[in-house]
């Protein structure tokens, strides 16, 4: 029987929607223990793909369990509104190319679009949330573009700032030249790579005063050699002087390499001999680099190991350095005191004073550089150029190489947090468990946090900094600035605090009494999700009870992002629990992307394949692994979902309607398969129960699903099939529906829609309209029986086996044998059970499990009476008959059969439930035994 889940969900909606079920819920929980979600706001940007529905999935079944314990709840969604996710977006629907575009578009006029695409996409991620069934108080969504949001960062800051965690700092950054800004440490996460394909170059710098002996130093950003300042070596490491292919001339490189390059070695000395030897440069006579090296020579540094390790592997163990071009050699420069030669502007073009190379694009026309330096005396300082193919970083929004470059930008330094923020960690609950070291190790080792961007559509960075004295202070909150604004509060009046309403304001600096305009940098986008905490909830909602979301990247973004702001307003953790989950793959384990073709959209998904199917997947899933969804795995879910539709089918086709138990009650049936599966649901219960009290959704699912397929329908119903067609017997129906009923609650979080339909067709009157209503069921201990499930499961182990022997034998089922031996003592109960499912006259206890295959002609005939039932009832549901119906048949058989079919008619119409089999001859066989035809219906 097949489940038209897509259409099934449909109608469930309708029927939440009018009879205002989660309204109901909501109402009924009301005032009583609270349970505390806090949800990770969704990019509002773009629709939904089937990555998004994965954590959404676990929101909504958590929230549902939790409801029905009987807590209340906030439910309450986010949207997560700002950042570059949104601007680059609205960049590619108007068709800028760069930041200067923005510009002369307006960035009033930008920023209202960049709103109007979040509104547009936080309404369509909405519907396809409630697609999935999830249930939020959508009307009270929170959006971090929203006043409270963004002055509630300001309070942040402001703490920050009186603590002496907030300053400016200088530095070389990752920058991305087409979003002209800055990528900080924390935004760059592994899956920000990309295998690519660059020029890499052997330079061999010639030693001043030493003839015909050259550094030879290694690159693979040749972009940034005219910034080049020193080569530094590991001075506890072993170099070789080693001849080239050039006559005369010797180089220096790390010993352990010299072979990677076919160098003869012709002395061994150690690092620390090379340190101090200076060098020329073929890009000394650039403008701009002799005026930053005036009375400064190249030379060969000591590298800190702390900072810049040197690799044995791959170059020379000789590394070029670059303070004005790389994060590592910025600092290392910093601590040497060397120059900083700055070489790019935003767009990645050289600076001025960079002679030829001014206003050329240092990433799009990396070739300059090579073609300079094979023409440069004679190509002198060209020792080599090969390909490379490595994993270099990317800009996370718009997946363009990132360059380095000196900026100034805002920084919460972390020198004072650290400890206390992994104090705070600890006291958090993580799942999984390595989730705490991942966040450990990131706060041991995190630089401070680069909180600023050189953009438009984000947190105003409430900084006013003097240009003249260069003090700089901090507004936490709108009343203090109208309190101290001395300008352009008219025109910021009535506007969000977005640029470029909010930039009109001026204050006086409290120091030296200068007007003073607000920096033009936004925030960094982590920090109006980081502040939600605080932004949409009370005290006493705080701190969350659990929060929920895909760990790649979160350890370093959303969960430090809560932390730190709980340290430095609260002191405490923001959340009781984190669960983190992996990432959705395509089916072979790729990334999905749409540029790949292997996409898949949450649309097209739930269409095909329905909500309910989607989060089953989800929910059985290990959330530690990444998941592999398509189609395939969904009709195997699907599959297995049909056993217990089928089994709910089961009973509403052979118990009539009024026959249902009014209310539950625990079933006093004395029947040994009664008494064992109301122990397994009692069980079960119990184990679901602890399963997601430790939000253990794969184990709850996992253990539900065996139930319904092993338990339930292989064995409970399919030894029970004969008493529920043969007899209406109360306490065996009100075993069965009690099962069901249970069933169908432990499933409502995890497929709400399956359950309510199911539940509406088990429930009476006098139970409540929504299963989603109902109080989670409690498991009796009085009812579990665990010396009768392991018998059960002794007996169900030798029906196996027998059954195994039989197919061995080829011998089938309906063929009744003799006799089975086996070794283990069972209650009568147990071997009557094992009697009917081998299909033996008797079990004898012996040595060794053994069935008598010996086939008198009476058990033949037997067996040919339970193939001509077989037979008929194949030929009843190929005809779509109900149970109930009685019909008239004809048949042919061979003489043989036909003898055997007339002796057992009187079985034959019992079990078959025909008002009369009748011999026709006009029937043809066919090269068949015999053959059946429904004459007519009684």
């Amino acid at each position: 029987m097949d489940l038209n889940f897509p259409q099934l969900e449909k109608k469930i909606l309708k029927f939440w929607k009018a009879k205002k079920i989660f309204e109901k819920l909501q109402k009924k929980n009301q005032g009583k223990k609270r349970w505390s979600f806090l949800d990770g706001p969704i990019t509002a940007n773009n629709s939904m793909g089937v990555h998004h529905a994965w954590g959404r999935t676990y929101k909504d079944l958590f929230q549902r369990y939790k409801a029905m314990q009987g807590f209340d709840q906030k439910f309450q969604n986010g949207f997560d509104c700002q950042g570059l996710w949104v601007e680059v977006e609205v960049e590619k629907e108007l068709g800028f190319k760069t930041k200067k575009d923005i510009e002369i578009y307006g960035i009033d006029k930008f920023v209202e679009k960049c709103k109007e695409r979040v509104l547009k996409y936080s309404k369509i991620q909405t519907e396809q949330s409630i697609r999935l069934g999830q249930w939020m108080d959508w009307d009270n969504s929170y959006y971090t573009m929203s006043d409270e949001n963004n002055y509630a960062i300001w309070n942040f800051l402001k703490k920050c700032w009186n603590d002496g965690n907030l300053y400016k700092g200088r530095d070389a950054v990752p920058w991305c030249p087409r979003c002209g800004t800055a990528i900080s440490q924390h935004e760059i996460l592994t899956e920000d790579y990309k295998e690519v394909t660059h020029d890499s170059l052997y330079l061999e710098y010639p030693i001043i005063n030493k003839k015909d002996e050259f550094l030879l130093v290694w690159t693979t950003t040749p972009w940034t050699l005219p910034g080049n300042v020193a080569v530094a070596v590991d001075p506890k490491k072993d170099y070789a002087l080693v001849s080239g292919s050039v006559a005369g001339n010797k180089y220096y490189i790390l010993k352990d390499l010299a072979a990677s390059l076919d160098l003869k070695v012709l002395e061994i000395l150690k690092g620390e001999k090379l340190v101090g030897l200076e060098y020329q440069s073929p890009f000394d006579q650039l403008s701009r680099v002799k005026k930053s090296l005036e009375n400064y020579i190249h030379r060969v540094i000591s590298a800190d190991p702390q900072i810049l390790p040197i690799s044995q592997t791959e170059g020379t163990g000789l590394v070029h350095i670059a303070p004005g071009a790389g994060s590592e050699d910025f600092r290392l420069g910093k601590k040497l005191a060397i120059p900083v030669i700055e070489l790019i502007n935003e767009e990645a073009n050289y600076l001025d004073g960079l002679d030829e190379f001014s206003g050329k694009n240092a990433k799009n026309d990396p070739a300059i550089i090579i073609d300079y330096l094979k023409n440069k005396d004679g190509g002198k300082y060209l020792f080599e150029i090969k390909k490379i193919s490595h994993r270099y970083p990317v800009c996370w929004r718009c997946k363009e190489e990132l360059v380095w470059r000196v900026v100034d930008e805002w920084y919460i330094s972390m020198d004072k947090l650290r400890e206390p923020l992994m104090e705070i960690a600890k006291k958090i609950k993580w799942l999984p468990s390595f989730g705490l070291d991942r966040e450990l190790d990131w706060l041991k080792n995190m630089q401070d946090w680069l909180i600023s961007k050189k953009r438009y559509w984000g947190l105003a960075l409430p900084i006013f900094e003097c240009k003249k004295c260069g003090n700089f202070e901090v507004i936490g909150s709108k009343e203090e600035l109208e309190e101290r604004a001395v300008d352009g509060w008219q025109k910021f009046a009535g506007h969000s605090p977005h640029r470029p309403w909010v930039d009109e304001v001026k204050i006086k600096c409290s120091k030296c009494g200068e007007i003073v305009s607000r920096v033009p940098d936004v925030g960094n986008p982590w920090l109006d999700a980081g502040i939600v905490s605080f932004s949409t909830m009370d005290e006493s909602w705080f701190p969350a009870d659990f929060i929920c979301e895909s760990f790649p990247g979160q350890f370093k973004n959303w969960f430090y992002s809560l932390i730190v702001m709980s340290t430095v307003l609260k002191e405490t953790n923001p959340t009781k629990t984190i669960f983190g989950y992996a990432s959705v793959r395509d089916e072979k384990d790729e990334e999905m992307h749409k540029s790949k073709g292997n996409a898949i959209w949450f649309d097209e998904a739930v269409e095909k394949i329905g909500a309910d199917v989607m989060r089953w997947m989800y929910a059985k899933q290990n959330p530690v692994d990444n998941l592999r969804f398509g189609y395939n795995a969904a009709e195997e879910t699907k599959r297995k979902l049909l056993t217990i539709y089928n089994v709910i089918e089961f009973f509403i086709t052979y118990i009539p309607h009024e026959q249902y138990p009014k209310k539950e009650e625990t079933p006093k049936s004395k029947n040994i398969l009664d008494k064992w599966i109301i122990s397994r649901l009692n069980n079960i219960i119990a184990k679901v129960t602890k399963s997601l009290d430790d939000f253990d959704a794969m184990r709850a699912t996992l253990t539900i699903e065996d139930f319904f397929i092993n338990d339930l329908s292989l064995w409970y119903v399919r030894r029970s099939r004969k008493r529920f067609q043969k007899s209406q017997d109360k306490e065996e129906i009100q075993t069965l529906w009690s099962v069901l009923i249970n069933i169908i609650k432990l499933m409502a979080p995890i497929m709400p829609f399956f359950a309510e339909e199911n539940y509406g067709k088990l429930r009476s009157k006098e139970m409540p309209e929504s299963v989603h209503l109902i109080d989670w069921p409690k498991a009796q201990e009085k009812y579990i029986d665990l010396e009768l499930e392991e018998s059960m499961a002794k007996t169900r182990e030798i029906v196996a086996l027998a059954l195994a022997e039989r197919a061995e034998l080829g011998i089938k089922v309906r063929q009744p044998l003799a006799s089975l031996c086996i070794k283990e003592k069972l209650d009568e109960g147990m071997l009557e059970l094992i009697k009917d499912e081998v299909n033996v006259k008797k079990i004898i206890l012996g040595e060794c499990l053994k069935l008598d295959t010996e086939i008198t002609p009476e058990l033949k005939e037997e067996g040919l009476v339970r193939e001509i039932i077989r037979n008929i009832q194949d030929a009843r549901k190929k005809a779509n008959l109900k149970p109930q119906d009685k019909v008239l048949m004809n048949y042919s058989a061979a003489p043989d059969l036909d003898k055997v079919i007339i002796k057992n008619k009187k079985i034959i119409l019992e079990e078959t439930k025909l008002k009369d089999l009748v011999f026709d001859k006009a029937i043809a066989l066919n090269n068949q035994q015999c053959s059946f035809i429904i004459a007519a219906e009684g």
